[in-house]
């Protein structure tokens, strides 16, 4: 693999705010372009993007204000190419190291368009955030696919989790009647079980009636064996038969036990109270059945959900990502588990630069705006971690300290030489426009 390719000087005259600079950036790391607001040091980046990203780059008013001479850029690559635009109509010269010429479709082959323009990359959506990161590391359908399931699943749950609620709440809210029966009470089986009691109980009241009968005949036939001498073996024998039938007549009636409705009978007049209760109970049952039935629905998708979410991280894991810690979740780009409105403006530097580097790993250098988000002891950091990946970062930074390469002040840079007030240029020359 061939090394990225990266920025190895840079002259530029007469674009935007800048009048004449020359740069010779750091092959990796930091080139910070300090100065006051208004001196030209973002002009100097926009040079580089129109230079190298063509005419979709090019600033609205290219020439510089007040200037008579049209703009002109000269930028040369590690790879040997030189790239030129002068003239009228700034028109584009790409020279490779063999001396043909070239054209904008050789640089796009290599040249990544966010590279030029950060800003458009930390300005986009999450969505579109991770979308970028996803597809570097060519998993974004199979995660994508995992996260529709997720979706699906999870507002499955939801649905399910608030029935469950609803099913569990209306069970407390039933009443509920320890004492009642388990099943409804029929009035027709209680008045049939009532008129059988009371058949029975004519049935002993005739026995009874019965042997009140004999126990009058008796009683006259006593008194008759008295005066009827005359027919007293007859009697006698009559009594004695009917001695027999009183004696048995009497053991029975002993035995006898008459059977109460008295349970019944409250049992017919409290038939809708106690059905009532029953069908409150069997409501509650039911309820509590409900709920513990959607309940199980619950857990099940909890855990489909969790095995998803597994699967997510193992294919992330498993995937080879632009720098540690940077992940997707929820649709969204995160960096050691924070979305992108939660991480410091170093930190979303450093993941925008890493992700726009892979999107094409030939381009070796990102132009970056602004840098005095940062503190001193940050930029540091940024810078070494800029090294350490082979990066070459060429940034502006409002500041006139000793962290910058150089320092532009009204569209030079601070301390060398400048050429007199509307003499024109006509060639180049190192350090001299």
């Amino acid at each position: 693999m061939t090394d990225p390719i990266k920025i190895t000087s840079l002259e530029a005259e007469n674009v935007k705010r800048v009048r004449a600079v020359q740069l010779h950036p750091s092959a990796t790391g930091l080139t910070i372009i300090g100065g006051n607001n208004n001196q030209g040091k973002t002009s100097l980046l926009d040079t580089i993007a129109w230079a190298l990203g063509g005419d979709r780059f090019r600033p609205s008013m290219a020439t510089r204000e007040g200037s008579t001479i049209p703009p002109h850029i000269k930028v040369t690559l590690s790879n040997g190419l030189i790239v030129e635009r002068r003239g009228k109509n700034s028109d584009l010269k790409v020279i490779d190291p063999s001396g043909s010429k070239a054209g904008q479709q050789l640089l796009n082959a290599f040249i990544e368009q966010l590279a030029l323009d950060l800003p458009r990359f930390m300005q986009a959506s999450d969505h579109e955030k991770a979308d970028t990161l996803l597809r570097i590391i060519g998993v974004g359908e199979q995660l994508a696919a995992l996260e529709r399931k997720e979706q699906e699943q999870y507002n499955e749950r939801l649905a399910i989790g608030r029935i469950a609620d609803q099913k569990a709440k209306y069970a407390k809210e039933q009443p509920y009647w320890p004492d009642a029966p388990d099943e409804l009470i029929s009035a027709s089986d209680l008045i049939r079980q009532q008129q059988a009691i009371l058949a029975r109980n004519g049935e002993n009241q005739s026995k009874r009636a019965m042997a009140s009968l004999l126990e009058q005949q008796v009683s006259t036939l006593t008194a008759r064996v008295d005066e009827l001498h005359r027919q007293l073996q007859t009697a006698e024998d009559e009594l004695t038969a009917k001695t027999a039938d009183l004696a048995t007549a009497r053991k029975t009636a002993e035995q006898l036990v008459d059977e109460s409705t008295e349970e019944l009978e409250r049992s017919i007049a409290d038939i809708e109270t106690i059905n009532a209760k029953v069908r409150d109970n069997l409501n509650r049952e039911k309820a509590e059945e409900d709920a513990r039935a959607y309940q199980q629905q619950y857990d099940t998708l909890t855990a489909d959900i969790e095995q998803l979410r597994e699967d997510k991280r193992a294919l992330l894991d498993g995937a080879k990502l632009p720098m540690e810690g940077l992940g997707v979740a929820d649709g969204a780009l995160t960096y050691h588990g924070q979305k992108w409105d939660n991480m410091s403006g170093s930190e979303q530097l450093r993941v925008a630069t890493a992700i726009v580097r892979c999107l094409k790993p030939q381009c070796g250098f990102v132009l970056l705006d602004k840098l005095e988000q940062m503190d001193l002891g940050t930029l540091r950091e940024f810078g070494a971690w800029l090294e350490s990946e082979g990066l070459q970062a060429i940034a502006t930074r409002v500041s006139t300290g000793d962290e910058c390469s150089i320092i532009i002040e009204d569209g030079y840079v601070q301390g060398e030489e400048q050429p007199l007030p509307d003499e024109p240029q006509s060639t180049w020359k190192a350090g001299a426009f």
